[in-house]
């Protein structure tokens, strides 16, 4: 295979796993820190009403969830009522219902959102039907006089919206405003008269009804902003001055004028919102915001297997990184080891144990076993059989050490056990193996070395930052895949060996 053939298959590799990280971290917003915090907020609609022994049906209008603002943990109280959800245009509707109820009742609807880090973006939409609210001849000379001077200063959508909205909250306004908006100045009133305005225009225009995600509120008050269609999307305009988007700390409730409660079959309504702050793991809501979107990714990820296999993934997904850095010190450095991957496997056991309890424990064992390993060659036998004692022996030594550590008071080294019985058993065989074959000094030089590089490995593996970049993006395994197969082409020296030929490179030559 050339050369060509191997930078193209590396090349193909690095940018599907960026791709795919990059899409994660810049669409998705799934967090590049372990355990970092985001501020969530939980909203709540309380609602009530008396039942008159017949019929009752509520219709709650409900926030949609978006990739700016994610949605979830949605739950109801429903007062012995029946609950559905359905989508209506831009809106979602709960419905609850009873066949025959009596009395009051008190319903709830709590969730949880998280805003983006950006406003809400314009979304595209299908041309909407538009609908102009009934005016009587003064109203429309006002309307027709309002539009005319707006639209002969208007560079565009933005500074219409800017103008109109200046002018409709002006301290002194014009006759023809006073005449649309009358003596009351509420923020609704003056976003229904622009958009009684704007429709007369022939512009399509509807309300937007949200809460104020600032303070902690029992009595959060609805905030009001317009939306007009102007190609084939809805761009937000705020209702004071008219400033392209979604108000800063506002998530969108419903869209429209209608009321969000609505009974039939019952009398003194009443409903209120309340909002509180919390705090949630970006990731989780990073997930949420990716199926709120529809991203087919996550169905594909880790996230959607059980939360036990999920753990065990949690540390196969580090095995990678502890592999690329043993081929680095080996094949780059130089560093001698027993075997390829005994090195990372020995750091996986110090996952266990913890670093200091497993130098000193696997130092213990691997000299008694070599001792044992030493006896047993004397008795002549064969190699599986031989094997098979240093394992029985190994576990033995392993239960005995728990036992005297405990009476000790040195409860690390309960965790013992834990060590792989067949990775202990395999480095004394392999150590003995070693000592017969090139000596005793080869033999502790790769010793030490595989228990150096067991170090280095679990330090990386153990590291939060590696194991949350491994989890949450294993596409990132393509770029270490992409790696691993370059430094196999590698062909020059070792690090350790260049004092061995400096003399090839010309210095203190003869």
């Amino acid at each position: 295979m050339n050369n060509r053939h191997l930078y193209w298959l590396t090349g193909l590799l690095t940018l599907v796993g960026l791709s795919i990280f990059l899409y994660k971290v810049l669409i998705l917003h799934f967090p590049m820190q372990p355990d970092r915090l985001q501020t969530s907020w939980h909203i709540e609609a309380r609602m009530e009403f008396t039942a008159q022994g017949n019929p009752v049906t509520a219709r709650l209008l409900l926030p949609k969830s978006t990739a700016a603002t994610p949605v979830f943990n949605e739950s109801f109280v429903a007062d012995g009522l029946g609950v559905t959800t359905r989508s209506v245009g831009d809106n979602r509707v709960a419905t609850f219902s009873a066949s025959n109820a009596e009395g009051k009742h008190v319903l709830f609807y709590r969730a949880t959102v998280v805003l983006g880090d950006e406003s809400e973006e314009a979304h595209a939409s299908p041309p909407p039907k538009l609908t102009r609210t009934p005016m009587d001849e003064a109203e429309q000379a006002a309307a027709r006089a309002i539009l005319t001077k707006v639209r002969l200063r208007a560079a565009g959508p933005e500074t219409m919206m800017a103008l109109l909205m200046t002018a409709l909250n002006h301290p002194q306004p014009s006759d023809e405003i006073t005449l649309m908006l009358g003596n009351k100045l509420l923020q609704r009133q003056v976003v229904n008269t622009a958009i009684r305005i704007l429709r007369f225009g022939g512009i399509p225009a509807r309300r937007v009804n949200g809460l104020p995600l600032l303070e902690d509120r029992r009595k959060a008050p609805v905030a009001h902003w317009i939306e007009i269609y102007v190609g084939d999307r809805w761009l937000p305009f705020h209702a004071k001055d008219g400033a392209p988007g979604v108000p800063p700390n506002h998530v969108v409730w419903w869209r429209g004028e209608r009321p969000p409660l609505q009974v039939i079959g019952g009398s003194d309504i009443a409903h209120t919102f309340s909002v509180s702050r919390a705090h949630q793991f970006a990731l989780r809501s990073a997930i949420e915001r990716g199926r709120a979107v529809g991203a087919e990714l996550l169905d594909f990820s880790l996230f959607g297997l059980p939360f036990q296999t999920q753990q065990v993934y949690r540390i196969l997904m580090v095995v990678p990184a502890g592999i690329f850095l043993l081929v680095v010190l080996r094949n780059i450095i130089g560093i001698k080891t027993f075997g390829t991957f005994m090195p990372v496997l020995i750091a996986m056991a110090f996952r266990e144990t913890h670093l200091m309890w497993g130098i000193i424990l696997f130092s213990i064992v691997v000299f008694l076993g070599m001792s044992v390993r030493f006896y047993l060659e004397h008795l002549k036998l064969l190699l599986v059989p031989r094997l098979a004692a240093v394992v029985i022996v190994v576990i033995g030594m392993m239960a005995l050490l728990s036992i005297v550590s405990f009476k000790l008071g040195f409860i690390g080294g309960l965790s013992v056990a834990l060590f792989p019985i067949v990775i202990l058993a395999m480095t004394i065989e392999r150590m003995t193996v070693v000592w017969d074959e090139r000596g005793a000094k080869e033999s502790l030089t790769q010793a030490s070395g595989s228990l150096f590089v067991a170090v280095l490995c679990y330090l990386l593996m153990n590291a939060d930052i590696v194991e949350h970049l491994s989890f949450v993006f294993p596409e990132l395994q393509l770029v270490l895949l992409a790696g691993m197969l370059l430094l196999g082409r590698y062909t020059g020296y070792r690090l350790v060996e260049l004092t061995r030929f400096r003399v090839l490179a010309g210095k203190d030559a003869p």
